[in-house]
C-alpha cells in the first residue's frame, strides 16, 4: 500500500479587511480634472465617500498588515496637523468620518486579532491615512519602500502630506525596502521586487505615481486567488483600466504603474486588485475569498 502524500498547507490562513472610518474626497481628486489642483480643493462642492482600509494577513510565520488605516486623533484632535495652513487645507480636501472604535487595536479585535501579535507591516506609502495605527504595534517590522523614506527625509515632506510627527514615532522599527531583481515572469513588467516573507506567498512591488516610493503588495497561496493590493495607486479599478490618472500624483508615473499592473492580469486572469479607498473592494473581496 502506498501512503498517500499529505496536502501542502497554505502559507496564509486568513485575509481580514480592517475598515478605519470613511473619508469624502472630491471628485476631482478621485478621477481626476483639468481644473488646476488648488482651484478644485477651493471652489468643488462634489463629494464621494469612500472607505479608509487596511488587511491583516494570519501567515504562518506570524500577523501581518498592509498599512494600519487613518488615527481617530485625526477626527478628535483639531491639533492633528501641526501646521495652520496644513489645518486649514486638510479641511478643503478631505471630511473624516471617524470614531474611536475604529482604531486600528480594536478594528482588529473585532476580527479576533490582537495588535500586539502583529509582526510586520507593508506600508504602502506614508500618507496619514495609511500609518494612522502605527503607534499601536511597536513590536512590529514596518516596511517601507526606500524611494518612499527618502522623500521623508527631503526638505518639507509635510506639503506631501508625509506627517513626521505621526511617522517618526519613539521606538518605530522602521526598514527600508530595497527592491531586487526577479527571474519570475509574471513580475517581470515590474523588473524589481522584494520577498516580504521569503516564501512568494508575500511580494512587495514598486508601484510608484501616487507618492515617489508608493508600493503594491502581491499575495499568492494555496486556498487563495491571487491578490494584488495596490494602496492609492487608484481608488476604483475602472479608472486604472482606462488610464483615468487622479488627480494629484505623478501622471506619468501612474500611467507607468497602471500599465505593469494590467499586464499581471493579463498573465493571471483570476488576479483581483484591491484599491485601499475602493467602496466596491469590500464585496470583491469576500467574493473572491468564498
Amino acid at each position: 500500500m502506498v501512503a498517500q502524500a499529505e496536502a501542502p498547507s497554505p502559507t496564509i490562513k486568513a485575509v481580514h479587511e480592517l475598515t478605519t472610518g470613511f473619508v469624502e474626497q472630491h471628485k476631482e481628486h478621485r478621477y481626476g480634472s483639468s481644473k488646476p489642483l488648488m482651484w478644485w480643493v477651493l471652489t468643488s462642492r462634489s463629494w464621494v465617500k469612500a472607505p479608509i482600509t487596511a488587511y491583516a494577513f494570519e501567515h504562518r510565520d506570524g500577523l501581518v498588515l498592509f498599512d494600519t488605516g487613518a488615527d481617530p486623533a485625526l477626527v478628535s484632535d483639531p491639533n492633528y496637523v501641526s501646521s495652520p495652513i496644513g489645518r486649514f487645507i486638510l479641511k478643503k480636501v478631505f471630511r473624516f468620518h471617524i470614531g474611536p472604535e475604529d482604531a486600528l487595536d480594536k478594528r482588529l479585535e473585532a476580527v479576533n486579532l490582537r495588535a500586539a501579535d502583529v509582526s510586520k507591516v507593508v506600508v504602502s506609502h506614508l500618507h496619514f491615512d495609511h500609518i494612522g495605527g502605527i503607534a499601536h504595534v511597536p513590536q512590529a517590522e514596518l516596511l517601507v519602500s526606500k524611494a518612499e523614506w527618502q522623500r521623508l527625509s527631503a526638505p518639507n515632506p509635510e506639503q506631501d502630506w508625509f506627517l513626521r510627527e505621526h511617522i517618526e514615532l519613539p521606538g518605530a522599527n522602521w526598514q527600508t525596502v530595497e527592491f531586487v531583481p526577479t527571474s519570475d515572469p509574471l513580475l517581470a513588467p515590474f523588473g524589481r521586487c522584494y520577498d516580504c516573507m521569503g516564501d512568494g506567498s508575500m511580494i512587495l512591488l514598486p508601484t510608484p505615481g501616487h507618492t515617489p516610493g508608493s508600493m503594491s503588495l502581491l499575495v499568492r497561496s494555496i486556498g487563495l486567488p491571487p491578490l494584488l493590493f495596490v494602496g492609492d495607486l487608484t481608488y476604483e479599478l475602472e479608472p486604472l483600466h482606462n488610464d483615468q490618472v487622479p488627480g494629484i500624483g505623478d501622471a506619468d508615473e501612474l500611467k507607468a504603474s497602471f500599465a505593469k499592473v494590467r499586464e499581471l492580469e493579463k498573465a493571471l486572469p483570476d488576479l483581483v486588485v484591491i484599491p485601499s479607498h475602493d467602496p466596491f473592494a469590500s464585496a470583491k473581496l469576500a467574493t473572491a475569498l468564498g
